[in-house]
């Protein structure tokens, strides 16, 4: 797999779907909470009961949506450590001509701090 592969590969797509589904049940869920404040100042005991049950199964959800994500971001995180891997594997004297040159520009912008110092 290409680097250049693994954010297709991974489903990238379907990951902001997800994260704007987490969104959305962290919004769903402040309100069932603020709901729940409002209630429990001067509702029945009924009500407070309905406004508890929908703050719990929002809770739930964000909670389902948030493990989600996680996993998501966790295979996310190992396609691209396997494609860098194998990118490295595959060309080693790039890679070694990468690093230098990010560490002969990384000196010369510490060099260039330090001067001006």
């Amino acid at each position: 797999m290409k680097i250049r592969d693994w954010g297709t590969a991974t489903g990238m797509e379907s990951d902001q779907c997800t994260m704007d589904t987490l969104k959305e049940d962290v919004r769903t869920l402040a309100t069932d909470m603020e709901q729940l404040l409002k209630a429990t100042a001067s509702q029945t005991r009924q009500q407070i009961a309905q406004v508890r049950a929908r703050a719990e199964e929002s809770m739930r959800a964000a909670r389902i949506r948030l493990a989600e994500a996680q996993e998501s971001a966790l295979v996310r995180t190992r396609a691209a450590a396997k494609a860098t891997d194998d990118y490295v594997r595959e060309n080693p004297w790039q890679t070694l001509a990468i690093a230098a040159a990010a560490a002969l520009l990384l000196g010369f912008l510490l060099a260039r701090t330090s001067d001006s110092e």
